[in-house]
């Protein structure tokens, strides 16, 4: 009887790729699988013709043998690429499923020694020392390598033995007529070795929780969701793997008086009216000290200023931010009666010169308002 392509068994076009014919596989595979399908004998020899198809069409080289000659290309007996019958199924199915059960294909074992995890501490710091940075002592629990078995996990004077359940592999193969299953030895949790007397101290974990004071430099400029890295200062590894890494996350508490934004700093500075009006001199504060400010006679409220050089140098370097000053006017409160008649005489001389010399932005508005409802009424 004259196989059908392989192409037609495994339902794909000839252009698809590796990963189109690994789906289709699977997919054919457990449709026809015979624990699906038992005392089928037509199931049967459709799930040897799904996976004799699978075998050359997922391997380069036969594929391209039969992509040039058809079954010749891969018949045993022509002197071509293996036949299905010369392959390990287990390994073939156990390729695929791997992922779903857990298991390593080929039969590897999985490395007993891991990396330790990262840990990630949070580090607030005030406006000021993130600007001009600082050393700070953080202190954080972690897993460290036990000092009395020096991480092996067993008891000083002995050593883990290899496993007997697994032969050391840390995998073992489970076979049910046509289906193989790799799963991680129950054993020995995959590590390909037992320890017959633990450690008192870590109790065979390799490590114990203890918490470590570290001293971290923290350089001028970082902001908020700035890390810094601290390389093997997070959890030691398993099995005297390496220890993984400390992030230190920045976060920079909000300031009573300055905003940041980027490399310059922003502050709401409160004037009276008499300042806004006739001019002066202020006094602000910076992050390095006081400075003078000088507020021009007719001074609007919002008004912004700018002190060169008084914001931030970014950690990143470049040139130091500036600082801007916005001005508010604020309105006098708890007025005595004489200064009442001072302010109603002042508003007196602004009525009979007319607002439009004294408040220009007002009249304006006012204007604007007056054509808004005469287009209205037109």
């Amino acid at each position: 009887m004259a196989k059908r392509d392989y192409y037609e068994v495994l339902g794909v076009q000839k252009s698809a790729s590796e990963k189109d014919i690994k789906k289709a596989y699977r997919r054919m595979a457990m449709k026809y699988h015979p624990d699906r399908n038992p005392d089928d004998k037509k199931a049967e020899e459709s799930f040897k013709e799904v996976n004799e198809a699978f075998e050359i069409l997922s391997d380069e080289q036969k594929r391209r043998a039969y992509d040039q000659y058809g079954h010749a290309g891969v018949d045993p007996s022509a002197g071509g690429a293996s036949g299905f019958g010369g392959g390990n199924f287990g390994d073939i199915f156990g390729d695929v499923f791997g992922d779903i059960f857990g298991g390593a294909s080929g039969g590897q074992s999985r490395s007993s020694v891991q990396r330790g995890a990262d840990l990630r501490y949070q580090l607030e710091l005030s406006l000021e020392e993130a600007v001009k940075g600082v050393s700070k002592q953080v202190r954080i629990p972690t897993l460290v390598e036990c000092k009395t078995c020096n991480g092996s996990g067993a008891k000083k004077g002995t050593q883990p033995t290899s496993c007997s359940t697994c032969g050391g592999i840390g995998q073992i193969r489970m076979q049910q007529g046509f289906f193989s299953v790799q799963q991680t030895c129950p054993d020995c949790r995959g590590h390909g070795k037992v320890i017959k007397h633990p450690c008192s101290s870590c109790h065979g974990e390799g490590r114990v929780q203890e918490h470590k004071t570290l001293s971290v430099k923290i350089p001028a400029g970082v902001d908020t969701g700035d890390r810094i890295r601290l390389s093997g200062e997070g959890e030691a590894g398993a099995n005297g793997g390496p220890a993984g890494d400390l992030y230190v996350q920045v976060s920079v508490i909000d300031h009573p008086i300055f905003q940041r934004d980027g490399k310059n700093l922003y502050c709401e500075v409160p004037i009276t009216f008499t300042d806004a009006a006739l001019g002066g001199e202020l006094e602000v504060p910076t992050l390095s000290g006081r400075v003078k400010l000088k507020v021009p006679a007719e001074t609007q409220t919002g008004k912004l200023f700018r002190l060169r050089g008084q914001g931030v140098r970014s950690v990143r370097g470049g040139s130091t931010g500036d600082l801007m000053c916005r001005v508010v006017i604020e309105t006098p409160v708890k007025l005595t009666e004489k200064q009442k008649d001072l302010l109603r005489h002042l508003h007196q001389t602004f009525e009979d010169e007319g607002h439009h010399r004294q408040s220009p932005k007002k009249t304006s508005f006012f204007e604007g308002v007056k054509k808004f409802f005469d287009d209205m009424k037109s």
